[in-house]
Parts: C-alpha cells; structure tokens; sequence
C-alpha cells in the first residue's frame, strides 16, 4: 500500500498543496510550526476521517475559510483508488472514486496508517486513556464498523451523564436510566469483544519484536485489562449473557453514579497492562524499558495490519526518532526499510542514519508549503 499523490486545500496552514509522493521514506524536514505535524495529521485524516490530534474538525480548516478538502491517491494490491474528504464546520463529506459515501465507516479502511509520535511513548507509563485511544485508532481502521459503535456509546455515555447530574435520583429516574443502560451496553459489549480480540492477537506480535529488540532478555506481555469481569469473560460468554452483566454492574453502582454525576462502568474505563518479565511494566519498568515496550507495540501495529489486510500500512513518524536512543532507533528504522512506505518528520537531520535510508527523499517544509 501507497500514497501517491496528496492534495491539501485549506487544511490548518496549507492554503494549496499538491505533492507527488515517495514510494520509500519521506523526511519532513524543518522548523518547528511549519507544518510538518499538519502533514501527517492529513494524512491520519484521510485514512480515518477523524485527526489524531483535534475533536474538533473546525481546527483543521484555515481560520478565514469555510472548508477544507484532503484528497490522496492510494495504491493498493488489488488496485488504486481516490479517497477525498471535505471538512466544514457542518460535517464532513466523504467520496471514494469520485462517489460520495452515504456512511464514514464505508469511507475509512480505503487507506491504512500506523502514527508513532512521541506522545505514544507514553502508552506504558501514561494514564489509560492513552492506551485506549491506542486501541480504538487500530481496531477502527481495520473494522470500520467498530468506529460506529465508538460513537454510539459516547454519545449514549455523554446523554447518560447529564443525566445523572440533573435528575432526581429518588423520583422515578430508574426507567429512563435503564433506556440508557440498555443501549451503553449494547455498544459497549461491541467494543470489548474487539478490544479483547484485538489484544489477543497483538499479543504474540509484540512478545516477539520485544524479545528480538533485547534479545531476549526480556519478556512483554500484553493484557487486556476491561472495566468489569475479565478478559477471558469477555471472549467466552455470549453477548446476552455480557449486556446482562453490563446492566447488572450499571445496577449496582447507579447510587454512586448519581452522587458523582458519572458513569463508573464500561469501555470509557478500560485499560492494556504491560508486563516486562511478568512485573508491570508502569509501575516497575525503567524509562527504557517502558519505551521498548511502546516500540514493541508500534512495531507490532504494523504486522497485525499486514496480517489482517495482506499489506503494510503506511507509517507516520512524528519527530519521534529524536527521542530514541541509537539502538531503538535502529530496530525502528530496520522494521520499515524497503518494506513500508514511511513519513518522518524532524527538525535536523542530525542522528538520523541516512545510510540505512538510502532511499530516503527530502522535502523541506516551510510555512505550509513543501520544496522538493
């Protein structure tokens, strides 16, 4: 899989942009604020219709216009395609080969990405919502559907708040409060079976980038951590029977809900442990060991995507090999090189190996605008 051509208009600070991709790596070369995250951020856009960095779709159109439009050229094995996405503050607009899609979810998939930024160095030590987030952007592009029922559920979840925080928890405020139980629990039984699933599979996949980055000093585990029962609940009871759990968890916290104003269970409090020789790797593991353990896992995106679709995706490094010592580094560079169409983005190219990236191009980024 390849980007061969991307085009920008409007999009944050690029008024008109068309660039011919290249088919290796792309070093993003320059300054900071110029532009360079942006990029990639279209990029992110342009495979899941959603950015990695915003909510809020209006920031990523040019503060004196209405819209912006992200178009790509992509090639895949099976043929090329041309996805294009407009932004407006209303909503978004998707088209595959020119044909406008009824729904996102048909839209996203078309292109696959794996982003590394630094703030990913952070899924072992940072809090759950990082890993979660870490989770959902994966299992989204790969099913599409999975994104639907995200949505779901947090628009069921944000409804189910406010009204916990408004209504009168001693004046007939059960019935409703079960409409909106049943429905947090359909969506977020949905999503736990693709959390778990998706873990499952990762699992071995990191195990075995980790034990080659030490060379087996060490062994990572993986463990999907949900908010209610376990990881094995979830992969061997039937839907029924985990709504039913769902709803009886939501049953029993309700007066503590009511008093706090949140909902305490459900997939918005799951959570991925590590573990680095069977020890938590957040509470135990030294800086850089939490760091091998997150480029075990970025590492292991990119071969559980081939796995699932048959090809590479593509991968965006967002200045995050500054921030790795030389030997993590080179296991990152040798995991892409001459196999994964790649974007870098950096400041210098000073301690990059570009002898390991003989197929490099670099493209100077300057004020929204790109020199070859």
């Amino acid at each position: 899989m390849r980007l061969k051509r991307l085009e920008l208009r409007a999009f944050r600070n690029y008024a008109e942009l068309a660039l011919d991709v290249g088919a290796g790596v792309n070093i993003l070369l320059g300054p900071n604020a110029q532009g360079k995250t942006n990029l990639l951020e279209a990029i992110h856009v342009l495979a899941l219709a959603r950015s990695h960095r915003t909510s809020n779709d209006r920031e990523l159109i040019a503060w004196d216009q209405e819209s912006a439009r992200v178009k790509g050229e992509v090639e895949r094995r099976h043929g090329g395609v041309t996805l294009e996405l407009e932004l407006t503050a209303r909503g978004k607009k998707a088209r595959v080969g020119g044909v406008e899609q009824r729904r996102l979810s048909d839209f996203v998939g078309r292109l696959n990405v794996v982003l590394f930024a630094p703030e990913d160095l952070d899924i072992v030590k940072g809090p759950p919502v990082v890993r979660r987030r870490f989770m959902d952007m994966e299992i989204g592009q790969t099913h599409p559907g999975y994104l639907h029922d995200l949505l779901q559920f947090h628009r069921v979840l944000e409804q189910r708040n406010r009204f916990l925080k408004t209504a009168d928890p001693g004046r007939s405020a059960s019935g409703e409060l079960d409409v909106w139980n049943e429905q947090l629990a359909l969506y977020g039984v949905r999503m736990m079976r693709r959390r778990e699933r998706f873990i499952r599979k990762i699992r071995p996949l990191a195990g075995e980038i980790h034990a080659g980055v030490t060379r087996s000093a060490e062994t990572l585990t993986v463990e999907y951590k949900p908010s209610f029962g376990t990881a094995e609940q979830v992969a061997g009871e039937d839907d029924s029977s985990l709504i039913e759990q769902f709803m009886l968890m939501l049953t029993q916290s309700k007066e503590q809900e009511f008093r706090r104003g949140v909902t305490l269970v459900g997939p918005h409090r799951d959570d991925v442990r590590l573990l680095i020789d069977g020890r938590d790797a957040q509470s135990y593991g030294s800086q850089g060991q939490q760091r091998t353990a997150a480029l075990s896992l970025k590492l292991a995106e990119l071969e559980l995507v081939r796995e699932e679709i048959g090809e590479y995706p593509l991968l965006l490094l967002d200045d995050v090999l500054s921030e790795l010592d030389p030997a993590r580094q080179a296991q990152l560079v040798e995991a892409f090189r001459s196999r994964v169409q790649t974007f870098i983005t950096t400041t210098s190219l000073d301690g990059l190996d570009l002898g390991r990236l003989e197929d490099a191009v670099v493209c100077q980024v300057r004020q929204g605008r790109i020199f070859t």
